[in-house]
């Protein structure tokens, strides 16, 4: 069960260090122009989602194997993609439905994204407030981070492959 856990994990460790390559690199031909904004956005807000599945799915088989050490070390990554993705949640639209009143309307004021924006990657914002600067730390950030991630799981796998 062990090894399945780290077999898998490896995997998916695998699927989002290619995504924050493919990342990269649509980031810097945007940067380059060799692409415009809204397909750079286009593409990578069309990732968002299974990078988000990806590394909640790690952690949460960390969680369900009790491997505390590596749950503790996934779960900054994980809320930081679910609070990046799920801050722009629900849009406008649904937050002007009838019969939403005090509170609930309060919080869905504070989560909404401006109108008209595509979604965490937006093409009429990425050049503005070094948001292109940030979006590629963040990417190189996560790779670095995936890097580390994939060792630590390849020797554990090692190690539960040996130890079973």
């Amino acid at each position: 069960m062990e090894a399945a856990v780290f077999i898998v994990s490896l995997v998916d460790c695998c699927a989002l260090i290619f995504l924050s390559v493919y990342f990269i690199i649509t980031l810097s031909d945007l940067e380059c122009d060799y692409i415009n904004a809204r397909a750079c956005c286009s593409k990578l807000n069309k990732w968002v989602i299974p990078e988000l599945i990806g590394q909640t799915l790690t952690t949460v088989m960390m969680m369900v194997s009790m491997h505390w050490f590596i749950l503790i070390l996934n779960l900054p990554v994980a809320a930081w993609d679910l609070y990046r993705t799920c801050r722009g949640w629900p849009h406008r639209a649904w937050a002007e439905k009838p019969g939403l009143q005090g509170a609930e309307l309060r919080h869905l004021r504070y989560v909404k994204v401006p109108l008209g924006n595509m979604g965490v990657f937006d093409p009429t914002e990425i050049h503005n407030r070094g948001q292109l600067k940030s979006h590629m730390k963040e990417a190189m950030i996560k790779l670095g981070f995936h890097l580390l991630c994939f060792f630590i799981y390849l020797y554990s796998m090692i190690l539960a492959l040996i130890n079973d």
